[in-house]
Formats: C-alpha cells, structure tokens, sequence
C-alpha cells in the first residue's frame, strides 16, 4: 500500500471534519430522576417491588429512593437550590420541623395534586404540612394471654399490676411518646398543651420500659417483655393471622394520628415530577396496594379496602373522626424544654 502524501492526508481529515459538521446530529432525551426518602421493611419492599417500578414506566423516568433514616439533617446540609430529595416523605412532626427551615413547601392542592380533592379532610389540615398520604392510629396494645381486661381508657395504661411490664418510647427521640406525652395532658388536665398534668402522669407510669423505634416495641410485645404499650395499629394488626397473642385497643378519649406526610422541596429541579408522584401516591390503586401491604388507613375516601381490612382501618368519616392531630408547630417550639424535663422526671 502506498504511502499517503501529508497534503493528502491534511484533504482527508479536512473532508471528514465537514462530513461530521454536516451530518445530522441525534439528540437523545435526558431521563429525568426523581429524589424521595422512603421507609424500609414491608413498606420498602412494596415500594421498590411494583410501586416506585410502576412510577418510572409510565411517567419515563427513574427514582432514587433513600432509605437510610434520619432524612432531614441530610436534607439540611445540602443546597436549598439543589436539594438532595425532591420529595420528602416523614411523619408530621419533621415536616413541622422542614418547613420552619424552609426545607419544603407549606401547603399541597389540588392544583398541584388533583387526587387531593379525594382525601379525608385531616391529611391536608392546619395540622399538616404537606399531605398525609396514609395514617395509623396511636393507641394501646396489649397481650391477650396475660389475664388482662382490654384496655378502654388511656388511664389503664397506669394499672399497677403493669409495673415492670408496660411499654413506652424515649420521647426525644420517638414522636409516637411526644404524641403520648400531649395526650396525657388531655386525659388527665386540661388539654394536649397541659404540660403539667403530662408530666405528672408520665411519673405515674414508672417503672416503664423505654424504647426508641415501633419496631422494638413490636418485638417486646411479642416476646411478652411487655404486656401492654402504647404502638400505632399497623404494628399490630401486621401480625394478623400469625396466630400471635396480641390486640388493638381503641381507647375512648380517642387515637393520635401518626401521619405518613409527603412533600416537596422549593429547590426541587422536577417539581412537575414531584407533584406527579404525590398525585400517584394517593391513586385509589396505589392506596389499596399499601394500604393492605401495611395495615395503613388510606388518605384517599375513593379506597374500597377488602373485609378483613375495612374492618379494622380508618378509612370512613366516622372513624377518622376518632383521630387526634397533634399541634407538632406548637410541641417543636417547646421541644428542648420538655426533653430536658422528661429527663429529669424519669431519671427520678
């Protein structure tokens, strides 16, 4: 093969340089990402299973779901203009805590969410920031092998025969023993912001176990370490048809809401995108998927729940009715205060 010559090699790359400039170029589509935090376990496995997978089909798209709690310090440290999570899903009092920093948005409508116009009117009430996309209810449970009568009131939870035996959280860290705490001040003073009666009752509860999560409270349920507690429904009622020695008490001064709250970032990137996957969340569809998969009370009043189901969750006017939203704006503003009592009062 003979050698090309430097000016007809100089031609070559010259002709393929205008060849390139010339050729059509193909533009490909960026696929959008969506940021959100979820919950692990049997609400992860869910979620990333047949939800977030349904989610990415239809609206073209990938999620990046984290997993690994807490989620707002993180959210904290990153740029407001570019978040790390578009959506942030947690309980009511973080949100509380987010919107004060200006971490998420204040309110959600049907504007931005059309499914909205479906829920029942406490996931999007002055209690909430964001919208609740699913409850439980915050009651007692107890065991049903102990000779126990079941529970009516809040106040047996005081019952003396449950000294070494009853079940609480360490409430700094818990917001099912901040909620506790709030009702104690409605049972036995004046109303969920009578501290004073709260704290004279939660000395009444000594000796009391103290755990950090549901799910330690859950496993010394049914080890039979405690025999009576304060859990939400669904850590309960998960472990129906397992033959499990456990109940739901509904107590009659009412439940506390523990709300499962999404919400958007102001600095989201895919606002559109985050807006879409909160109005996904709350499809009837959806709803009954988790709701069922979890034992949580839906937000949507559309959801036909099967038997079993319907029979135990919130899920119509009359039994939402029984939900107690506490005012999360008015406990973190205290928080430090009432952490540093609570300390004093059961180390006593």
């Amino acid at each position: 093969m003979s050698r090309l010559s430097r000016r007809t090699a100089l031609k070559a790359v010259a002709a393929s340089t205008v060849a390139t400039l010339a050729a059509p170029s193909i533009l490909h589509a960026q696929v959008k990402t969506l940021k959100i935090t979820t919950w692990g376990g049997k609400w992860g496995e869910i979620m990333k299973g047949t939800v977030l997978p349904a989610f990415e089909k239809e609206f073209k798209c990938t999620v990046s779901a984290d997993q690994a709690f807490p989620f707002l310090p993180k959210l904290l440290a990153s740029a407001k203009n570019d978040p790390i999570y578009d959506v942030l899903h947690t309980n009511s009092n973080e949100q509380w805590n987010a919107v004060g920093q200006g971490l998420v948005v204040d309110k959600i409508t049907s504007k931005e969410v059309p499914n909205v116009a479906d829920v029942y009117p406490y996931a999007v009430s002055e209690k909430i920031v964001g919208v609740s996309i699913f409850t439980s209810a915050i009651g007692l449970g107890y065991r049903t092998d102990k000779g126990l009568t079941p529970p009516k009131s809040w106040k047996d939870l005081a019952d003396r025969k449950l000294d070494g035996a009853r079940g609480g959280y360490i409430i700094p860290v818990n917001s099912l023993g901040q909620a506790h705490l709030m009702m104690l001040g409605q049972v036995y003073g004046k109303g969920m912001q009578d501290l004073d009666a709260a704290y004279k009752a939660l000395e009444q509860l000594k000796p009391i176990k103290m755990v950090d999560f549901t799910g330690q409270m859950e496993k010394m349920m049914l080890s039979g370490e405690v025999s009576m507690g304060v859990i939400h429904d669904s850590g309960i009622y998960r472990y129906d048809g397992q033959n499990q020695p456990v109940d739901f008490a509904i107590p009659s001064e009412g439940v506390l809401a523990l709300e499962q709250v999404l919400n958007v970032t102001p600095g989201s990137k895919v606002k559109e995108l985050a807006f879409a996957y909160i109005d996904f969340m709350l499809r009837p569809d959806i709803q009954k998927q988790l709701a069922e998969g979890v034992w949580y009370s839906p937000s949507n009043k559309k959801v036909k729940l099967d038997p079993k189901y319907d029979a135990k969750l919130f899920n119509t006017e009359a039994k939402v009715a029984q939900l107690i939203q506490p005012d999360w704006k008015w406990y973190n503003a205290r928080k430090d205060d009432i952490d540093a009592r609570v300390a004093r009062l059961l180390r006593g």
